[in-house]
């Protein structure tokens, strides 16, 4: 395992036990994580994105914020849904974050996941062409952002502009070089991860998965991730990808800590989402011994380069920060962190 990050899923709620009431709360206080797990050693720091929730959203602000307060930490997502976006002016967003955050970006894009309204992507603007279906959409909008993200110029220049153009056809600003080897295909089924790997895309392969074979999570996903490399082998590129799994990890240290995750050995769960039957990978609590004897049988972990940890963030940032330093000083080394 080379890297070990976080992912936050930004949740907020105007409850009395949530560290997080308000928008606010929850953008600052993910600031504040990205900096005390840089602190703590981490190497990620990332941020799932929902539209029409009371969750993380529009992240590229977070991102260029989390990116002017650190100096060492990636900083990602996990994932931008493509159905919601306009590539062109997210290619510049992007640049933008990457910029600040000198070239520290990994940036997760997907097709997305179900949302908390019908077909919220209309809302945005957007809808399937004719014969496509939300997710051909979201495919065809991740491939016009990575060929924008060649930095190539495609637009031809005013005759007349205001300020002076340099020759040639124009692209958009601001391109920072290297960016599109950091993107990374978020994947729920083997079908998708053979097409992140035949478009150049890292993986990363989430909590949850189709259920392709009606085996256990993790060998499933385990599967999956060896399929995707034996698919880029033969794509041909000229660089190695990275692959990230996620998973729910709990240190039980001290009472706080078991009276909230030490409630017994958790298990997959089979579930309907998007009209497909998933498998929802386990949680992981136990004491530091426990987990590391845990982890080590999951294949998936074996299998990945990064790993991110899921983070209750409605706990506050002094308690996640506390997780995070559990697993990375009490767990990480035995699984061959650094």
């Amino acid at each position: 395992m080379k890297s070990i990050g976080f992912l936050s899923f930004g949740h907020w709620s105007p409850s009395a036990q949530s560290a997080t009431r308000s928008a606010s709360d929850v953008l600052l206080q993910s600031i504040d994580l990205a900096v005390a797990a840089e602190e703590l050693g981490a190497d990620g720091a990332y941020f799932r994105v929902h539209h029409f929730a009371q969750q993380l959203a529009s992240p590229f602000p977070l991102l260029a914020a989390v990116g002017a307060k650190t100096s060492r930490i990636e900083i990602g997502t996990g994932v931008i849904d493509m159905r919601y976006e306009n590539p062109f002016y997210m290619i510049e967003d992007a640049g933008s974050a990457d910029l600040i955050s000198r070239r520290r970006l990994q940036l997760g894009i997907s097709r997305g996941s179900p949302e908390q309204v019908i077909e919220g992507w209309r809302h945005f603007g957007y809808a399937p062409a004719e014969g496509e279906s939300d997710a051909d959409m979201g495919r065809r909008h991740a491939e016009v952002f990575l060929d924008l993200l060649d930095g190539k110029g495609f637009a031809k220049p005013n005759p007349r502009p205001m300020f002076p153009n340099p020759p040639g056809l124009l692209r958009l600003e601001p391109h920072s070089a290297g960016l599109r080897r950091r993107i990374w295909w978020g994947s729920g089924a083997n079908a998708t991860a053979l097409w992140a790997a035949q478009h150049g895309m890292n993986l990363q392969s989430s909590t949850l998965k189709a259920d392709e074979s009606g085996e256990p999570f993790h060998v499933q996903q385990a599967k999956q991730i060896r399929l995707y490399r034996e698919a880029w082998k033969a794509a041909g590129h000229d660089w190695e990808p990275r692959v990230s799994v996620s998973r729910s990890i709990f240190a039980l240290m001290n009472d706080r800590d078991r009276a909230y995750f030490g409630r017994g050995d958790s298990s997959d769960q089979i579930g309907i989402i998007d009209n497909m039957r998933a498998v929802f990978g386990r949680s992981y609590a136990a004491e530091p011994d426990a987990l590391v004897k845990q982890l080590s049988e999951d294949e998936a972990i074996a299998e990945a380069d990064t790993l991110l940890l899921t983070v209750p963030n409605q706990l506050g940032v002094d308690y996640n920060a506390h997780v995070l330093d559990a697993v990375l000083t009490h767990v990480a080394p035995a699984l061959g962190w650094r």
